[in-house]
């Protein structure tokens, strides 16, 4: 049954197909703006509201969330990470908070085959060449020479739903597939991905050649990747991260580039980005570093599942039970 006087509020624009959905279901309070909610604002907004559909450029910190609405009882994020949502402070309120997860695992394992490709291969670097005058330089046999992935080594930190996915694909492209993770994954899914599982994370990082990053944002990987061990990768060594911000030290990561330490790198989230490190950007423009503007997961398909999952946490907890898709206090993203 409809909850038609459920009166959600949503803090950015959806795809409208999305929205037609939210609007037919329930009593629905859109950002008619596709800017971000200032603090005030979203909380202003909140007074009149049982559920809060946010997103992750909504900063609800524990002040925020104490000062939401006293009807608000869901907090039902459009994204995987929760990152931007004081979990405890939420559940201290009795409010539930969900999120959605498993939709972005293709898209995702997608844009992260492309960064891999997008360093070796020199694309950003040979597409710019053509920009500047719209005239190709012409062929020559030391011409924009890159570096072969087939036979190269990846190692993949965090063999979850994505790095299970980015290995499938890597597999199709020659690579010896390498994996850190909390656990070692089963016999049948190692043999199928011709997997080698390391039980220590500096030993990989010293004997792969291409490292991506997909694991949880939490107190225990902040700055996983760090000084010390980015020290041990080998020279050209290449560093993809599309999963969180703060998992790589970056001001470590930009002196080994910097330094030729490492080969490069291709990130598509930053632990700056408001402005993002302007040595960063040097590096780009070196056409050291590929940046990407946080794409992981921007398909249109993956927006709309993404808003489904959301219509099915509400409506499963406006029935009375519990959302499928719950995250739990003292869990990040």
């Amino acid at each position: 049954m409809p909850h038609t006087n459920a009166r959600v509020l949503v803090t950015r624009q959806l795809p409208t197909q999305v929205e037609a959905r939210m609007s037919a279901l329930f009593k629905v309070a859109f950002n008619t703006e596709d800017t971000a909610f200032t603090t005030q604002q979203l909380i202003e907004a909140s007074q009149n509201c049982e559920v809060l559909v946010s997103t992750i450029t909504d900063d609800l910190n524990a002040d925020v969330i104490a000062q939401l609405g006293n009807d608000v009882r869901l907090i039902a994020q459009f994204g995987n990470g929760v990152d931007n949502v004081d979990v405890n402070a939420a559940a201290a309120r009795n409010i539930t908070v969900t999120n959605t997860p498993s939709v972005l695992t293709d898209d995702t394992a997608d844009m992260t085959m492309a960064l891999i490709l997008s360093v070796p291969r020199r694309l950003i670097e040979g597409s710019q060449v053509l920009l500047k005058d719209g005239s190709w330089p012409g062929w020559s046999p030391n011409w924009m020479l890159g570096r072969r992935l087939s036979g190269k080594k990846l190692g993949i930190v965090g063999m979850g739903r994505i790095g299970t996915a980015v290995a499938r694909r890597a597999k199709a492209f020659g690579l010896d597939i390498h994996y850190y993770s909390r656990s070692k994954r089963p016999q049948s899914l190692e043999a199928e991905l011709g997997a080698t599982y390391w039980d220590n994370l500096e030993d990989m990082l010293a004997d792969v050649d291409i490292v991506t990053l997909h694991t949880p944002a939490t107190r225990a990987t902040s700055h996983l990747i760090n000084r010390d061990n980015i020290q041990l990768m080998k020279p050209d060594a290449i560093l993809v991260n599309l999963a969180r911000p703060n998992l790589i030290d970056e001001d470590a990561l930009i002196d080994a580039i910097e330094s030729g330490k490492i080969g490069g790198a291709a990130l598509d989230v930053f632990e700056h980005h408001k402005p993002i490190n302007p040595a960063l950007l040097n590096l780009a423009r070196a056409h050291k570093v590929v940046l990407t503007a946080h794409m992981g997961s921007a398909t249109l398909e993956s927006r709309i599942e993404m808003g489904e999952t959301v219509l099915v946490n509400i409506r499963t907890f406006l029935d009375g039970h519990q959302p499928p898709h719950r995250v739990l206090p003292d869990h990040k993203g």
